[in-house]
């Protein structure tokens, strides 16, 4: 039985550049690892199948763990059966990556686990079939991310704290992105120029967030009392950066949602994780 944390992120900044011919479009944003995490069980079964438990809400077949599994089914020597237990700490569709993580870390396990013998680029080939973000929780480091997701500049970013608060809503990445007021053509940039003055980079889903979620609004006008509130991904969590005169444990009790203190990770708790026989 292997048991291995799957850590959350969350984007610092997101900004829409442009649109591809195929309609994806062209992103910048800091992936900023951080310590919430799901806890993932894998077990051997006698029988070749794939048993997920712990999100009910999500078919088999849909599941991003049971498809991370088949893309790495073909190229195992050691091939078994696995009952995978997900501890769900990270809330869904809440724009900290729960489910691409989890992903990755099925990717990072079962590489391991049934000798497929793939490196880490490889596997992060596999991981943007599932989603733009499963690469950096493959690769487990921060990072300054272009192209829709999966370019990655891994950066070193000064370790803080920071409150997370999760609106009682679920958001319809969909439907943001079909807005037709969506930003779409945000200047290119450079990670020195984000370095320089980070407060004046935001997230180009926000308002539309806050005008159609009125729980997003409260959350964001809440934490804005204390600091800069931002959306994360395209939500629904906002977030903002712990200064040392703020009362956090007077900010978490009073929050309107739930709400979280995280810190955050210089690199993933898998980032050299071993099977041990």
């Amino acid at each position: 039985m292997i048991r291995v944390p799957s850590p959350a992120k969350l984007n610092l900044f997101l900004h829409i550049t442009g649109r591809r011919a195929n309609g994806y479009h062209e992103l910048q944003t800091i992936f900023q690892l951080i310590d919430l995490y799901d806890w993932m069980t894998f077990e051997n079964l006698s029988e070749e199948i794939i048993q997920i438990e712990g999100i009910a809400e999500v078919q088999l077949e849909q599941n991003l763990i049971y498809r991370a599994a088949q893309l790495l089914r073909p190229h195992a020597k050691k091939p078994c059966g696995l009952k995978i237990l997900i501890e769900k700490n990270i809330p869904m569709g809440a724009g900290l990556g729960g489910g691409s993580s989890n992903a990755a870390t099925t990717l990072i396990v079962l590489n391991q686990l049934w000798e497929c013998g793939l490196n880490e680029t490889q596997l992060a080939e596999y991981g943007v079939q599932l989603g733009a973000d499963v690469p950096v929780f493959i690769y487990g480091r921060n990072a300054w991310a272009e192209g829709i997701g999966e370019h990655l500049s891994f950066i070193d970013l000064d370790q803080k704290q920071f409150i997370i608060l999760k609106p009682d809503c679920f958001i319809s990445t969909q439907l943001l992105f079909s807005q037709k007021t969506l930003t779409r053509d945000s200047k290119i940039t450079k990670f020195c120029a984000y370095q320089l003055e980070p407060s004046s980079f935001g997230n180009n889903f926000e308002p539309l967030a806050r005008q159609l979620y009125p729980e997003v609004e409260e959350a964001m006008q809440y934490l804005d009392q204390f600091g800069l509130a931002k959306l994360t991904g395209t939500g629904a969590c906002v977030f903002t950066e712990v200064t040392s005169e703020m009362d956090t444990k007077k900010i978490l009790q009073n929050a309107p949602c739930k709400a979280y203190l995280v810190n955050s990770l210089v690199e993933s708790p898998l980032r050299h994780f071993k099977v041990t026989r």
